[in-house]
């Protein structure tokens, strides 16, 4: 009987070896499991606190837990695109006509498109919402926790060319809780309302000027950064992409500024306001701004914070616009020396209003501070009721005007900085119509244009200027032929330059003063008030065709139609390549044009 065969396979090392592989068959399977993460199809409510996403540049989840989940469509509402404010180099105004800037590949299962510069992400969770931020943008609401306001301290430091009582608050930005209609309202005509404007005064984009009202739902929030979407775009390589953010609190009826998690962070007087943990890009908390506040983004960018109220209406059409400019195109900008300012009314003048421009040299410290002290002084003229009635009585502010440049010139301690002034002081006779009457030193112009009829209001002090020449003449010290400057100034009349004054008796600070116009109601009639850096290129002729130009092209949308011409008028300046700070403030009495400008009651 034969014996069955057994077959005997020996493994070295036996069970051991056996032991080693499965090991490592359960090692790869952990290492598949952790890199697909199927639980992720099981577990979507988990409250994760990091998300990640494709192409969003290290995006932030919110730590505010009390924000609701209607917010993200007042959020959409809020950032959705408008043409309706400017920003330019120079001043507080440019085009925002930017549209949606955002990366594609989202996750499709949580994301909500919101068409404007950014978008939301809704992360549903059991008891809360989250919004990512960074490159995303986050809303801001009026109503902030109290425990998170974070306001200035009383010993912080502002800067002090602002500091006046006469600039206070105004009016809300979106009525996120409220009816359309009510706010509709008071929509300019509102008991209160609000212009913010920023001056970056140090770092690559100094110069830079930016405004915008409360009431422009769309512009608002505004975002600071160094690149696009951005509303105040800063060439600062500190700077990050989407720095900070600016709203309109609509419970406080305050302006608030936000930290977006930069990297370098942010400082308000040169306090820190981002979050403490800045690598972890999480939002600081909201802090309320004020006129003279310094706002540092990194280290070098400083902007300076001007808030001014807005009451009623002025009663007319009001545009300002200015740009540094450049020696040559795409070059670096000119130190901007240009201050164009209006306010309307004057304290204790209800009737009166006063606009004008301060080109300064040697610096911007004589044109800022003359621009902020000449109105001071005009309105605390007017403020004496005999004066002002006088100058109603008699239709006449020349005597008023006179004093102001006296005194200004008196206030000012500038040796070695000096401006011209260009003023131009307009009162109501309480019917709809205006009396214009201009005062000025230096080259800075004013035009006045009346159905068609050209009116120069100011003369030009250039040492070229043969009405300036005949003056210099009548010291007993006149000009040799060709001979084109003083002192190396080209201008014989300004104020500041104490130096130059002490030195030579030939500069002046008297102003000339025009004759009052009287505008009527029905007329068709406006005012321009430029810097030579405009009237360099452009001559009188050619600006009043520019301006009916203008007219023409925004015939069918009057809509802020003086802020468009201003703005016009600039990048006609711009295109003729001018190689001088420049700087509009336009003026227009038409009625046929008035929706009515908001009214600066500083």
């Amino acid at each position: 009987m034969a014996k069955p065969m057994v077959l005997t396979i020996s493994i070295p090392g036996g069970g051991g070896a056996l032991a080693l592989l499965l090991l490592m068959l359960l090692l790869i399977i952990i290492v598949i499991v952790f890199a697909c993460k199927p639980w992720r199809f099981f577990s979507r409510s988990s409250r994760s606190r990091t998300i990640k996403v494709d192409d969003i540049e290290r995006p932030l989840v919110s730590e505010d837990l009390s924000l609701l989940h209607s917010q993200s469509t007042e959020f959409a509402r809020n950032f959705a695109p408008e043409e309706g404010f400017h920003q330019t180099e120079g001043h507080f105004n440019s085009s925002r006509s930017h549209g949606l800037a955002h990366k594609q590949r989202l996750p499709p299962t949580t994301p909500q498109l919101a068409h404007s510069d950014s978008f939301v992400l809704d992360i549903h969770e059991p008891s809360e919402d989250a919004l990512v931020g960074q490159t995303l943008k986050r809303p801001l609401v009026a109503n902030y926790p109290e425990e998170q306001k974070r306001g200035r301290k009383d010993g912080l430091s502002y800067d002090s060319r602002f500091d006046d009582d006469k600039f206070r608050e105004f009016v809300p930005k979106d009525a996120a809780n409220q009816n359309m209609s009510s706010y509709l309202s008071v929509r300019c005509a509102g008991s209160a309302g609000s212009i913010l404007m920023l001056e970056v005064i140090s770092g690559p984009s100094c110069g830079l000027r930016y405004s915008i009202q409360s009431t422009n739902t769309a512009g608002l929030p505004l975002t600071l950064g160094r690149v696009s979407p951005s509303d105040v775009l800063l060439k600062d390589s500190e700077v990050s992409g989407k720095h900070a953010l600016i709203s309109w609190n609509l419970n406080k009826l305050k302006w608030e500024l936000v930290d977006m998690g930069s990297l370098n962070g942010t400082l308000i007087n040169s306090q820190a306001v981002n979050h403490p943990h800045s690598v972890s890009r999480h939002w600081g908390d909201p802090i309320e701004l004020a006129t003279g506040d310094i706002v540092t983004l990194g280290t070098t960018s400083k902007i300076i914070v001007q808030i001014t109220s807005v009451a009623e209406q002025i009663p007319f059409g009001v545009g300002v616009a200015s740009d540094p400019m450049a020696v040559r195109r795409g070059g670096k900008k000119l130190p901007m020396e240009d201050v164009c300012y209006y306010q309307w009314p004057l304290p204790g003048a209800d009737q009166f209003g006063m606009f004008g421009i301060c080109d300064g040299h040697g610096g911007a410290g004589a044109a800022t501070n003359a621009s902020k002290i000449m109105p001071e002084i005009v309105a605390s003229i007017l403020s004496d009721s005999l004066r002002r009635e006088k100058v109603l009585a008699e239709c006449d502010a020349s005597d008023v005007l006179r004093e102001a440049f006296f005194q200004t010139e008196a206030c000012l301690n500038h040796y070695y900085e000096g401006c011209t002034a260009t003023v131009l002081l307009v009162w109501s006779d309480g019917h709809e119509n205006f009396f214009a009457q201009c005062a000025n030193v230096g080259d800075s112009a004013c035009v006045l244009n009346i159905d068609g009829k050209l009116m120069k209001l100011s003369e030009d002090h250039r040492i070229t200027s043969y009405s300036e020449r005949l003056r210099i003449q009548a010291t007993g010290e006149p000009l040799k032929d060709g001979e084109t400057r003083l002192c190396g100034l080209n201008l014989a009349r300004m104020l500041g330059d104490k130096f130059l004054k002490q030195q030579d008796v030939r500069f002046s600070s008297e102003p000339f003063i025009s004759q009052v116009v009287y505008i009527h109601q029905a007329s068709h009639s406006f005012a321009l008030i430029a810097s030579d850096g405009f009237w360099d290129v452009v001559n009188y002729k050619k600006a009043i065709q520019l301006v009916h130009q203008a007219r023409e092209r925004n015939a069918t949308d009057r809509e802020n139609l003086a802020e468009k011409i201003a703005n016009f008028l600039l990048s006609e300046a711009r295109t003729q390549r001018t190689k001088d700070n420049t700087s509009i403030v336009f003026l227009d009495f038409d009625s046929t044009n008035r929706t009515y400008s908001c009214k600066v009651d500083p």
